[in-house]
């Protein structure tokens, strides 16, 4: 892998999973308790042996910038290693970011001045993991000038990604990019093969794919533009998605809309879920400031008892759940759950405090939010729709604006 550049494209506005990204960049978006979702993609890369990375940032990005630093400064510069966070250099002339294809060739010179073989492109948003040395063996052992990540995914859901279309040995023969019609699986027809937003290129196959997309009129977009043009020279092959979790089904997740983030929270919290983050063989690596261990309170009120019970849940470090009930849900670190309230299949991020008899169902509850006291979110639709951001699903998500 010491031949490898892996450029973590991380620049988008994140559109669809507002208001968590109205103030930083999806990426940065907190996962899982203690994680961010960045954290996904770079655990691949270090686990995997990639230790040269570039983050291309453009879009609020202060809160992520702080989180590589903090987190993933780790790495030996001595020994060419690296996770660099690169902001939009305006290199060849004023403009942003126009696509992904873009984003890339705008950051070619910095690219092409590490002196390597192979670029992996992926994306910094996706929930996995994945070992992609395996990917690079498929990729040399069929010479191939780029390769595409792909996983299988029913075929209703398809429409939102590029669907791939293969023959036997991975030659990818046909790519439709957000299609309203896919074309199944040839293996399971009630699904659709499609990209997972990774690519695995030659130096000189993407540098030069890049140059003739930025002289045309396009969206400058890997899945609209680049890879299709690809394909159409015939040396375009397909990977297919190998776990390395290591269940009968595969786990990736794109969480690009507020309920898919939270399917994807609430998927941590199965008593076996399918995305072990507790496997000493593949860490998950993040920031981890030190705090006190989380605390569940039980005291005496005359006759009445209050009881400090989390279920099925995850809760962080410094917590205090004091006499309240947590019921499958995520406890971010610094929370409090304060007496005789409720919290119920909800994500409640850094420092959030929830106020005594209030009662939390569905809900994502953003950083340093103060829930008042008798507060009922997730009851009411129509209420909840007046005060708040609802999404599709039904999920509510409340930030500190919401009570100020």
């Amino acid at each position: 892998m010491e031949q490898v550049l892996a450029v973590v494209l991380s620049g988008g506005r994140g559109e669809r999973l507002h208001p968590l990204t109205r103030d930083r960049a999806k990426p940065a978006v907190p996962f899982g308790g203690i994680y961010r979702i960045i954290d996904f993609t770079l655990s691949n890369c270090i686990n995997s042996g990639l230790r040269k990375v570039l983050v291309l940032t453009q879009y609020k990005s202060v809160s992520l910038n702080r989180h590589l630093r903090a987190a993933w400064s780790f790495l030996s510069p001595a020994l060419g290693e690296f996770v660099v966070p690169l902001p939009p250099q305006q290199r060849l002339d004023e403009r942003w970011y126009e696509g992904t294809a873009d984003a890339v060739y705008q950051n070619l010179y910095s690219i092409e001045s590490q002196d390597i073989r192979h670029v992996l492109i992926l994306s910094g948003d996706h929930i996995y993991k994945m070992d992609y040395r395996h990917m690079l063996a498929f990729h040399r052992n069929r010479r191939a000038q780029v390769t595409v990540g792909s996983v299988e995914v029913p075929l209703d859901q398809a429409t939102s990604f590029g669907v791939i279309s293969c023959q036997e040995d991975g030659r990818i023969v046909g790519f439709a990019e957000k299609p309203d019609v896919p074309t199944p699986s040839p293996n399971r027809k009630d699904h659709a093969l499609i990209s997972m937003g990774i690519y695995l290129f030659d130096m000189e196959t993407l540098a030069n794919a890049l140059e003739e997309d930025a002289v045309q009129e396009t969206s400058h977009d890997f899945g609209k533009d680049v890879i299709p043009h690809l394909v159409s020279d015939g040396n375009a092959y397909a990977f297919q998605f190998k776990d390395e979790n290591r269940r009968d089904a595969l786990y990736w997740r794109d969480v690009g809309t507020i309920d898919a983030y939270w399917e994807a929270n609430m998927d941590l919290l199965e008593v076996d879920p399918i995305l072990n983050l507790y496997d000493p063989e593949w860490p998950m690596r993040t920031h981890m400031v030190q705090r006190p261990p989380a605390k569940f309170i039980f005291s005496e009120e005359g006759l009445a008892a209050r009881r400090g019970v989390a279920v099925d849940s995850l809760v962080s470090q410094g917590c205090v759940v004091s006499g309240s009930r947590v019921h499958r849900s995520v406890l971010s670190p610094m929370g409090r759950v304060n007496s005789y309230a409720s919290v119920e299949e909800s994500i409640l991020m850094d420092e959030v405090v929830v106020g005594r008899y209030s009662r939390i169902r569905r809900a994502i509850v953003d950083k340093y939010t103060s829930i008042p006291p008798k507060t009922r979110i997730g009851y009411d639709v129509e209420e909840d729709r007046n005060r708040f951001t609802v999404s599709p699903g039904g999920v509510v998500v409340v930030s500190r604006q919401d009570f100020e």
